[in-house]
């Protein structure tokens, strides 16, 4: 395995050349507007070591097209219907009992390398697109573990900054494969689809090798499968109510499954909370004597203004502040996952804790205007503009309403949206309610789809029967949105916002011409 900077490699915590700004007036504000506080959070704060600032590669498109070669693209079908007959991601057995006996057989090849775990309900991905784009830029390999796929299953495991090529993903799956049906054989249940996925991630990241490993958990946290590792950072983006059947029914619940992640002497990186799911991170972070920073004290979004393309922010780490650092994603959301992702890449290189300096403004500033989160905000036509969001649950579609918004300005949106089952389907479109002129309701091509007709009751008591029309399949929906928007003419500024889940983004995409 590739070892961290040496010594007398270039020292990614090398202050620059003025020397470590000055903690600014602006983030002692920011600390102080810090809202809904609990009182009780003092003695659970008391008893954790909250990590303090001392004040002292571009990527590639990540949605791969199909092979073009007729053998590989078939042989990858293949892997995907061997893959797809197994358990899918929303049957759960809540255990790590059957990954733990494959990666044994495999030797463990999750120990191989250092790693940074990523938990939460909303901005996983995109945070850990962020961080992975970090790590690279200090010149290390790195290896991403992410969920669920926009378009390609190949997606899922990327190397440095890149999905792995069909051809590594089919090898992949073949060199394990035998163990797989070892392990299925002596469990009362098969390994699901995504304890194998999980486990392949975790092959192909030792076998590259990588430096270091940024893994998503796929849900929840303390049974998910990707927690074999003991992550040396360990992120938990903002906790809002999802998969409540599996998960619980509050925050403070979810919270419970989620801090799971937290290792012994681990650095918790905290984005902002709700206060009782907050109080379960810190009680498990005292616990196994972890190390703490949060969103709003430790590290935070000092200033954001909407800019062509993106925006510009000024963070502050947990060594000091970052000016003038270009993010090409749209939306509040994204610059509060652009602060969390830089505190975890400086956790793990020491910042805050082993050093008190920032790490180099020049290389950040080069990461962040390189980072892309397919199928989040994404623009993927123009005359009329047509954009896609992931947004599946409320807290989501409440983002990615105020982002279109602010960046857009679109003097009328028509919505497209279709959704899966179990999902707060009304919460998601009253979000949306405000800013959507007319809704077209649809549904994708997964299972697991709400079916259109259902979806338009909802959407009909939400808009009222006037703003909404019924498309089932998702190419007629796609058409006659943009009809909608044509109507005002060329230059009328309408758009249309494509949205309620990453399958029906990610045949969006396809649909449109992307990937």
């Amino acid at each position: 395995m590739s070892e961290r900077p040496r010594n007398d490699d270039p020292d990614p915590t090398a202050p620059e050349p003025n020397g470590s700004p000055e903690p600014s007036d602006t983030f002692d504000e920011l600390v102080e507007a810090e809202t809904n506080r609990d009182p009780d959070l003092a003695v659970i704060e008391a008893g954790s070591r909250t990590l303090r600032a001392q004040a002292g590669p571009p990527q590639g498109d990540a949605v791969p097209a199909r092979p073009a070669d007729p053998e590989v693209d078939r042989a990858l079908r293949e892997v995907e219907a061997e893959l797809a007959g197994r358990w899918g991601e929303t049957k759960l057995d809540p255990s790590v009992e059957r990954i733990v006996a494959l990666l044994d057989i495999l030797g463990a090849p999750h120990r191989a390398y250092p790693s940074i775990h990523i938990t939460g309900t909303n901005g996983k991905t995109s945070t850990a697109r962020m961080i992975e784009a970090l790590l690279g830029a200090f010149e290390l390999r790195t290896g991403r573990y992410t969920s669920p796929h926009v378009q390609s299953v190949t997606e899922r495991i990327s190397l440095d900054g890149a999905p792995i090529s069909a051809e590594r993903f089919i090898e992949t799956y073949r060199d394990i494969a035998p163990y797989v049906e070892m392990v299925d054989s002596r469990q009362e249940y098969r390994l699901s689809f995504f304890e194998v996925l999980t486990a392949m991630a975790y092959a192909a990241f030792a076998d590259a090798p990588v430096d270091v490993a940024v893994v998503e958990v796929g849900m929840g946290g303390t049974w998910d499968a990707t927690n074999v590792i003991d992550g040396d950072v360990a992120v938990i983006t903002p906790i809002s109510l999802d998969h409540t059947d599996r998960l619980g029914e509050t925050p403070e619940q979810i919270a419970g499954e989620k801090s799971g992640i937290i290792k012994k002497d681990a650095t918790v990186v905290l984005a902002q909370q709700p206060v009782d799911a907050a109080a379960v991170m810190l009680k498990r972070a005292v616990e196994v004597d972890a190390t703490v920073a949060r969103e709003g004290m430790e590290f935070g979004v000092l200033s954001r203004e909407v800019a062509v393309g993106g925006q510009m922010l000024t963070l502050r780490g947990l060594g000091g502040e970052y000016p003038e650092v270009f993010l090409p994603l749209y939306g509040a959301h994204q610059a509060h996952n652009a602060a969390v992702a830089l505190a975890a890449v400086e956790a793990f290189f020491g910042v805050g804790s082993d050093h008190a300096r920032t790490l180099d403004i020049d290389t950040i500033r080069s990461a962040f205007a390189a980072v892309s989160s397919p199928g989040r905000m994404e623009v993927v036509r123009r005359s009329p503009t047509v954009v896609l969001d992931a947004a599946h649950n409320p807290a989501g579609a409440q983002a990615a309403a105020e982002a279109v918004t602010e960046a857009f300005g679109f003097s009328r949106l028509v919505g497209v949206v279709g959704t899966s089952e179990g999902k707060d389907v009304r919460g998601v479109l009253e979000a949306f309610e405000p800013i959507f002129a007319e809704v077209v309701v649809t549904r994708n091509s997964s299972e697991r789809a709400m079916d259109a007709d259902d979806l338009a009751a909802i959407a009909v008591e939400v808009f009222g029967a006037e703003r909404v029309q019924v498309e089932p399949r998702l190419d007629d929906a796609l058409e006659a949105a943009i009809t909608l928007a044509e109507e005002e003419g060329e230059f009328s500024g309408a758009g249309v916002l494509v949205t309620g889940s990453v399958i029906t983004v990610g045949e969006a995409r396809l649909l449109l011409g992307r990937g």
